[in-house]
């Protein structure tokens, strides 16, 4: 039986044998070039051609793909395909022209919970960094049921998936964060920070603690639907993710200065003080390694009790703001393996030169040098002796 598919096994061994620098240089015959070009082809894909087909399956009724054997497990392994298909910013937006955008959205309210948590990974994929497709998903009508699934689906995978979405729609996107507002979005992040998954609550904070960064006037809103208590509660949280996240969500309504409330802290001040105290205990128990690792966590309890409280915290007295290794570099393990080949010739080039001037400049000196006659001739005479003795060694 035929082996299907192309040789592989060839092509590798066409290619070694034509790149390895033991054989000059010659011109393909006109078979070896057929039989290249077949064997690449045939792994080529026509990423615009791929995506239509795509798109053609997401506009099939789901009857009509059940019909023909296709399941949710099948969509999900397509759209897997077209989330590394969009992670290019063009094809992104040539998803539109092509008209997959709309049924992608649509899949947003499909009946399987994994198309609906795959296709708000896809959208996130897609309007990520990415002003265009931010416009034409709001066009679209996308925010609408990113946010229901937000507020509301009861698969907490899918309400997850769909706050990313959420996060990189609105994010540098003015007319996204009027929209999140209006449709009250923050009753709906209050509710995803009382919720017992660590990851989730992650992604509502660092929402938040953007949101506030940008709208300074939110901070009020904010501290109406409690979200001080929240984040202080969050704060002293067993995962230095969340606690993070949470100071620095402390930290954003700290420096709201309208009211001249703090942001709503000035009501629960002592309960701050004791929550940031209880972590300047912790901190001062840790080991170095685990003091390494809470570095931005001591930068937020030092900068969050500055701001609040006019001094500095006791994190400075015992020294504990700055440790050592905090500015240090981290270890490139891996840069001189990736280095690329010709950088790395034009550093060990300059390197060579560097040292060869030194070694010349360093000879110049010694031959402009006056001799030093310490003693008798003997003894001069004896180390040029050891001076030559070292050389050859």
């Amino acid at each position: 039986m035929a082996k299907e598919g192309p040789d592989w096994d060839g092509l590798l061994k066409w290619s070694i044998a034509n790149s390895d620098g033991t054989r000059s240089t010659r011109n393909l015959s006109e078979g070896d070039r057929k039989w290249f070009m077949e064997a690449m082809q045939a792994q080529t894909v026509d990423v615009v051609k791929r995506m239509k087909e795509i798109t053609l399956v997401m506009q099939t009724p789901d009857d009509v793909l059940e019909a023909q054997g296709v399941t949710s497990a099948d969509i999900e392994d397509l759209l897997d395909e077209l989330q590394e298909h969009v992670e290019s910013i063009d094809m992104a937006n040539d998803l539109y022209s092509i008209g997959g955008l709309v049924p992608l959205l649509g899949y947003l309210k499909n009946s399987h919970a994994g198309i609906r948590a795959k296709a708000a990974e896809v959208v996130t994929t897609i309007v990520q960094n990415n002003p265009r497709s931010q416009q034409l998903v709001m066009e679209a009508n996308g925010m609408q049921p990113l946010l229901t699934n937000f507020t509301s689906d009861p698969d907490e995978t899918v309400r997850t998936k769909a706050l990313g979405a959420i996060s990189s729609l609105i994010r540098h996107n003015k007319p996204g964060i009027a929209a999140f507002r209006l449709a009250n979005g923050y009753a709906g992040l209050k509710d995803a920070l009382g919720s017992d998954n660590a990851r989730f609550q992650r992604k509502a904070l660092n929402l938040v603690q953007y949101l506030l960064h940008e709208n300074g006037s939110d901070c009020g809103v904010v501290s109406e639907l409690g979200f001080p208590r929240i984040m202080m509660h969050l704060a002293s949280s067993e995962d230095a993710d969340l606690r993070e996240a949470a100071l620095r969500g402390l930290l954003e309504l700290a420096k709201d200065r309208i009211g001249e409330s703090n942001g709503g802290l000035a009501e629960d001040g002592e309960k701050l003080k004791q929550i940031l105290e209880n972590r300047i205990k912790g901190i001062s128990e840790m080991g170095p390694d685990d003091l390494g690792a809470a570095k931005e966590e001591r930068q937020l309890v030092e900068s969050l009790w500055n701001t609040c409280y006019n001094e500095p915290s006791s994190l400075r007295e015992k020294g504990l703001l700055v440790v050592s290794g905090d500015d240090a570099p981290a270890p490139d393990v891996a840069g001189k393996m990736f280095e690329p080949p010709l950088r790395a010739w034009a550093a060990n080039r300059e390197a060579a030169t560097t040292t060869a001037t030194a070694t010349n400049d360093s000879s110049e000196e010694k031959k402009e040098a006056p001799p030093l006659l310490l003693g008798f001739g003997s003894s001069s005479r004896s180390t040029e002796e050891q001076n030559s003795s070292r050389t050859q060694e």
